[in-house]
């Protein structure tokens, strides 16, 4: 038995290729004490993984060049030297690309509840992402109309699910007929905006008759450029994600920035780490709503641990059709 990793191996400019990656082959470690030693089942693609991959400031540190690709694992612990942690049980840690690894920083996951991806999904970091970030920032209203970008992803799939128990019209912004069909036809959200169709503001002006009360931004560039021009006065942006701009050699220019001054626009950053005193409250409201049928999922599956690159590729590109992850066992 060997353990098998992805390390960074270059940092990119512009769009990640596979040749930023390079799979390593290594014995398996051994836990230390209070350590357990997990196999892992799925690994979790997620954006901000291309900010870890540059050097540049950010809310962490990024990925060292030959250090493991970051990243979300749901797997089985093979053997524990920790007192709470048994060997069997099914966990949730911060791995990253690899098939084996030793942690003390581990959560043990119940997987009769839900099936052990959704936490990595709904019921893990995106949809608390979604919670904490709708509620907090974006502070809806019932009868208030919420946009959400990215509308068919994770994140965003929550966002408007959400809004709409929440008593608002939700109004997605998602890449093609096909996500904006199982946006509005599965998941329920009022309308859904094609951003590929080639007619953005005209859209979101039919899809939002009364304007926009709260933006949650997932892609930034052109869609919150546009999307400003549609707002209410004292509307809310949640700025969740960039990936518009996360390859982008020279990122977009905002020309609508006036519109935060004329409608005074309350726009913030969210990073799910600054709730995580309170992820048990989103936890058990994200749990309840999923049993009462409230909140529906999606996931895209690669298979192996060697097509991760080719995976996160596709995810930055919007080739996924929602929550992005890979099968390693």
């Amino acid at each position: 038995m060997e353990n098998r990793r992805v390390v960074l191996a270059s940092r990119p400019t512009g769009p990640v290729t596979e040749g930023n990656f390079q799979l390593e082959k290594l014995p398996i470690p051994k836990p230390a004490d209070g350590e357990v030693l997990v196999k892992n089942l799925w690994l979790s693609l997620d954006p901000y993984m291309r900010g870890r991959m540059s050097d540049a400031k950010s809310y962490v540190k990024g990925v060292d060049i030959g250090e493991v690709m970051v990243g979300q694992t749901v797997g089985e612990v093979l053997e524990s030297k920790n007192d709470k942690i048994k060997k069997g049980d099914k966990v949730l840690t911060q791995l990253g690309w690899q098939l084996y690894g030793c942690t003390k920083d581990v959560n043990r996951i119940d997987g009769s509840r839900a099936p052990l991806t959704y936490y990595l999904g709904v019921l893990g970091m995106p949809g608390m992402t979604a919670y904490f970030g709708l509620k907090e920032i974006g502070s809806p209203k019932p009868g208030e109309t919420v946009v959400v970008s990215a509308a068919s992803g994770a994140v965003g799939s929550v966002v408007g699910q959400l809004a709409k128990i929440w008593g608002c019209r939700a109004v997605g912004i998602a890449g093609g007929r096909q996500k904006c069909e199982y946006v509005t036809r599965e998941l329920g959200f009022d309308a859904c905006v094609d951003y590929k169709a080639g007619n953005l503001h005209r859209d979101l002006q039919a899809a939002c008759p009364k304007g926009a009360d709260v933006y949650f931004d997932n892609v930034g560039g052109e869609i919150l450029d546009t999307l400003l021009r549609v707002t209410n006065l004292f509307a809310r942006i949640v700025v969740c994600g960039m990936i518009a701009d996360y390859s982008a050699t020279q990122p977009y220019a905002v020309k609508n920035l006036r519109f935060v001054l004329v409608n005074r626009i309350r726009m913030q950053g969210m990073i799910v780490f600054d709730w995580k005193d309170r992820y048990g409250e989103a936890l058990k409201a994200l749990g309840e709503y999923f049993a009462q049928g409230k909140l529906k999922y999606r996931e895209s599956i690669v298979e192996g641990l060697e097509n991760a690159p080719k995976g996160l590729i596709a995810l930055l590109s919007g080739q996924n059709f929602g929550k992005q992850l890979v099968k390693l066992a």
